[in-house]
C-alpha cells in the first residue's frame, strides 16, 4: 500500500501513483507605512495542497473505474483521512481535482494509457463533521471482489 485516502487505497492495482507533490502556504498579512516597507502580521495557515500524479496501464494497474470511485469520493464534498503506507498521518483532505488523459487506445476504444493528476487540500483536522463515509469505497476490493 502506497497511501490511503478514507477506505481508497492506492496500490499497484488501483491508482499507484508515480510522484506526489506538496505545496504549504502560511497566510501574512500587510499593512503600507508611508516612507518605510509594508509591515507584515502573521495571519495563519493557508493552503496546503497534495497533487499525486501518475501513468495507469489497465491491463496491469486500475484504469478509469478506480478514478470514477475517487470522483465518486468527491461528490460527495467531504473530507477523508489521508495515510501514507508507513503509517503517518496527514489529517484531513478533500478531493478538488481529477484530471486523466488517455491514449494509445485498443479497437475498441478503451485506454492502454491513462495518464492523471489528483489534486487534494488539507482541512481543518478537528472538523470531524467533515469526514465522508469510510465504510462505502473500497469495500469491494477488500472482499476480493475487485473489478
Amino acid at each position: 500500500m502506497l497511501m490511503a485516502l478514507g477506505m481508497f487505497v492506492f496500490e499497484t492495482r488501483s491508482v499507484p501513483y508515480q510522484e506526489l507533490q506538496r505545496s504549504t502556504q502560511w497566510r501574512h498579512a500587510s499593512q503600507s507605512r508611508v516612507g518605510d516597507r509594508p509591515a507584515y502580521q502573521f495571519v495563519g495557515p493557508g493552503t496546503d495542497t497534495i497533487t499525486l500524479s501518475g501513468t495507469l496501464l489497465p491491463e496491469f494497474t486500475g484504469g478509469r473505474i478506480d478514478l470514477d470511485e475517487i470522483r465518486d469520493m468527491a461528490d460527495q464534498g467531504k473530507a477523508w483521512p489521508l495515510v501514507e503506507g508507513t503509517g503517518r498521518q496527514y489529517g484531513l483532505w478533500a478531493i478538488t481535482r481529477v484530471e486523466e488523459t488517455s491514449s494509445v487506445f485498443f479497437r475498441d476504444g478503451m485506454a492502454q494509457k491513462i495518464e492523471f493528476t489528483l489534486t487534494l487540500e488539507h482541512v481543518d483536522d478537528e472538523r470531524t463533521d467533515l469526514i465522508g463515509n469510510l465504510t462505502t469505497y473500497g469495500i469491494a476490493r477488500f472482499a476480493g471482489a475487485y473489478v
